[in-house]
């Protein structure tokens, strides 16, 4: 079974309650990425991710009104929240998604499944070196792997980011890379600003078809040039915000 597991909270220190909020005041970023993910020929279960703090009753209640399945575990220890949620569906292969990308692709979601079934990879990313745009990233990885980092992770890193302790052992884990055929890393489809925000709103307005492929929405920034600078002045700093947190942790260890 391959599972796919999506991170979502309610909480944000740059746009709150953005998993929620309603994209061209129709559809909820939740929502629209399930949309998308709905067109993988890959993918057997989805569970949202989320966390037991009471502003995440509003996922819960989200998941409940669409009869989507959840789970509610650790809100900073995401990588145990992960590991938990996996254990109890009994999924041997896990699919990772963040909820702050409503673009993910289903076609390179499958492809990327479809490598990683085909190699004795413990991890595969689109990530290690990036080179797709921010907001459609695909992390793969089996249960074995993941239950080791669970037991070995220590650093606030490791727990709240979910693969650091997988991406950084390599000694350990055997990698393998799904690069694009061009490097488009220092473009922003992700969701972190109401900047961003607004992009994704600008996309979906001329993006019409379903799903919205990555190639479709090259091709419109190709054509519009100017929607970039919507966002091109956000800086994506959570890991380095993670890795502050390391240091006082050693300090205090």
């Amino acid at each position: 079974m391959i599972g796919c597991i999506i991170q979502a909270r309610m909480g944000s220190s740059r746009l709150p309650g953005k998993t929620l909020k309603s994209i061209n005041g129709k559809t909820p970023m939740l929502q629209f990425q399930l949309n998308q993910l709905k067109f993988s020929k890959s993918i057997d279960k989805i569970v949202i991710a989320t966390t037991t703090l009471v502003s995440d009753n509003l996922i819960v209640d989200f998941c409940k009104k669409n009869n989507l399945d959840f789970f509610r575990g650790q809100s900073k220890d995401v990588l145990d929240r992960y590991y938990q949620c996996a254990k109890i569906n009994d999924f041997p292969i896990i699919v990772r998604i963040t909820s702050d990308n409503p673009l993910i692709d289903p076609k390179i979601v499958d492809d990327v499944i479809k490598v990683f079934l085909n190699s004795n990879c413990d991890y595969m990313s689109t990530e290690c070196p990036k080179t797709y745009p921010l907001g459609f990233a695909v992390e793969i990885f089996n249960f074995k792997s993941l239950k080791k980092a669970w037991d070995k992770a220590k650093l606030p890193s490791e727990r709240e980011h979910v693969t650091p302790f997988l991406i950084k052992n390599k000694n350990i884990f055997k990698h393998c890379n799904h690069p694009y055929k061009k490097n488009f890393s220092h473009i922003r489809c992700t969701v972190d600003t109401n900047d961003d925000f607004r992009l994704i709103e600008k996309i979906t307005q001329k993006l019409v078809m379903n799903p919205i492929h990555l190639e479709n929405v090259l091709e419109l920034f190709s054509n519009e040039p100017n929607l970039l600078e919507i966002n091109k002045h956000i800086k994506h700093d959570g890991y380095e915000r993670s890795l502050k947190e390391d240091d006082e942790f050693l300090k205090n260890g």
